[in-house]
C-alpha cells in the first residue's frame, strides 16, 4: 500500500470523466488499497480515483468515526439508480482543502456497484453515507462540488485554489 498524491482544483485531471473497471484484479485491489490509505491520511471519509489522477470508476468511502471500528466500503462501476428528497450538507473535498459550502443533494440514495471480490451489490444510503456516495460519484463524471454552488461563490473559491496552486509552484 502506498499513499498516492491528491490532485487539487484547479488540475484539469478532476474534469476528466473515469472510464469503468474492465476487470477486478490485483492492480485494482492495489489501486483500491493505495486509495484507502491515501483517504485516511488527509484525512477524509470518501476519495475517487480520479483524485489521485487514475481515471477509474472507483472510489472508497469510510464514515466512521476515528474513534470507531472502520467503515470501509469500496464501490468499483458504480451507479446510483435511485434519489430521492432533498438535503443540504456542508462540504468539503480533499482537493479543495479547508474549503467548505453548503451543498444541495438527494437526501437518500440507492447504489450499485461492485465489491473488491467482483460481486455486485446494492447499497440505500442516508445522511454523511448518502453525500459521501454523491460527492465521490460527481468526481467519476469530472463534476466537482463547486459544480453545486452560486456562481459567485464558485468564483471565489476558483480564485482562492489557483492563488494557492501558484504559491505551491513557487516553493
Amino acid at each position: 500500500m502506498a499513499i498516492r498524491t491528491i490532485l487539487r482544483y484547479p488540475d484539469k485531471r478532476l474534469r476528466v470523466k473515469a472510464e469503468p473497471v474492465s476487470v477486478i484484479n490485483d492492480e485494482v485491489r492495489r489501486l483500491c488499497d493505495d486509495m484507502a490509505e491515501t483517504m485516511y491520511a488527509a484525512p477524509g471519509v470518501g476519495l475517487a480515483a480520479p483524485q489521485i489522477g487514475v481515471a477509474k470508476r472507483v472510489f472508497v468511502i469510510d464514515i466512521a468515526d476515528a474513534d470507531h471500528p472502520s467503515e470501509l466500503r469500496t464501490f468499483i462501476n458504480p451507479e446510483i439508480v435511485a434519489r430521492e428528497g432533498e438535503t443540504v450538507w456542508e462540504e468539503g473535498c480533499l482537493s479543495f482543502p479547508g474549503i467548505h459550502e453548503e451543498v444541495e443533494r438527494a437526501a437518500k440514495v440507492t447504489v450499485r456497484a461492485q465489491g473488491l471480490d467482483g460481486a455486485t451489490f446494492e447499497l440505500v444510503a442516508e445522511g454523511l453515507l448518502a453525500i459521501a456516495v454523491q460527492h465521490e460519484y460527481d468526481h467519476l463524471d469530472g463534476a466537482l462540488m463547486v459544480d453545486h454552488v452560486s456562481l459567485l461563490k464558485r468564483r471565489m473559491i476558483d480564485r482562492e485554489m489557483r492563488k494557492r496552486a501558484l504559491a505551491d509552484a513557487r516553493v
